[in-house]
């Protein structure tokens, strides 16, 4: 009688799989630029919700064409009531969808980025001035780039011009109507825009840091503290790129109307003079500055309780 072997064919079981692939992801968890990214992405999640309303009524604002209200001037409490009255409250987060769709991602990349090549350029010493520049903005391009189709969702959801309903739906009927290109409008004002924000906020947040006193960094106070300290950062890094933001915005509302980012600059400035590039400043200065500051204060008590050096 001849005995079969049963060692040919080795049987492969659910458990050891599931097993197998549960400690792939575990090992994955533990990569430090996988856990700065999801750092980021809650950080970001929290700041987009509560902050969106501001963003909304700064495209508006931007947007409004010249002539619309004769005699009298549209400012951020006009355009929020507006908004309330016309939409009802909900209406100030239209958008909300492709902002979570660009800031839960993108806010991830961002922080990952930036704790990457932290590590490898900075890992024994802390970053100059200027080097804390080159930081934040090589970051933030990285994450610019990534993330452009659905910021120019974003905007137009904002804009109120037009009637698209999912995030997804809007992406075919750019993709559809305007061709693939049309989702990269505007890169080279973002890119202008973003980079040099987050270079200048890293900048200013990096040193204030440095400059408060130890008893209140080693203290409970010590998330106030880096707020605040973002809050300046913000404040300063708004003001500088609010030109960017404006231009920005109309090239990704109206790409057919500007073939070049120039046309952009000059149809602003012809219709509504210099002070036409700050139009939005405000509530984009509020949103930008509170968003930030949130975003950071959050990521580094997360990145702190996972035992990692922010």
């Amino acid at each position: 009688m001849i005995k079969r072997s049963t060692d040919s064919a080795p049987c492969i079981h659910p458990e050891s799989t599931s097993a197998s692939i549960h400690k792939q992801m575990e090992l994955a968890m533990t990569h430090p630029a996988l856990k700065a990214f999801v750092c980021g992405s809650l950080s970001g999640t929290c700041s987009t919700l509560l902050f969106q309303p501001l963003d909304l009524v700064k495209t508006r604002l931007q947007t409004l064409q010249k002539g619309r209200s004769p005699g009298s001037r549209v400012g951020m409490v006009t355009m929020f009531l507006s908004v309330v009255r016309t939409e009802k409250l909900q209406g100030l987060w239209k958008g909300v969808s492709p902002s979570f769709a660009r800031c839960i991602p993108g806010v991830g990349i961002y922080f990952s980025t930036f704790y990457s090549l932290k590590q490898h350029f900075f890992l024994e010493r802390a970053p100059s001035a200027w080097e804390a520049v080159l930081l934040g903005a090589g970051a933030r391009t990285v994450a610019g780039v990534c993330m452009l189709p659905v910021t120019v969702i974003k905007t137009r959801f904002e804009s109120g011009r037009y009637n698209y309903s999912t995030v997804l739906g809007a992406l075919r009927s750019v993709c559809s109507t305007e061709g693939p290109r049309a989702l990269f409008s505007g890169l080279t004002a973002t890119l202008l825009r973003d980079a040099p924000f987050s270079g200048i906020y890293v900048m200013f947040y990096t040193q204030t840091k440095r400059a408060l006193p130890p008893e209140v960094t080693s203290s409970l106070y010590a998330p106030l503290g880096n707020f605040g300290c973002g809050v300046l950062a913000g404040v300063l890094a708004s003001v500088v790129t609010q030109p960017a933001d404006v231009v920005k915005t109309h090239v990704q509302v109206s790409p057919a109307q500007y073939k070049r980012t120039r046309d952009a600059v000059h149809f602003i400035y012809a219709e509504h003079g210099f002070s036409g590039f700050f139009r939005g400043a405000v509530p984009r200065s509020l949103r930008r500055t509170l968003m930030a500051a949130m975003a950071w204060t959050v990521y580094e008590q997360l990145m702190a309780r996972m035992g990692l050096k922010s």
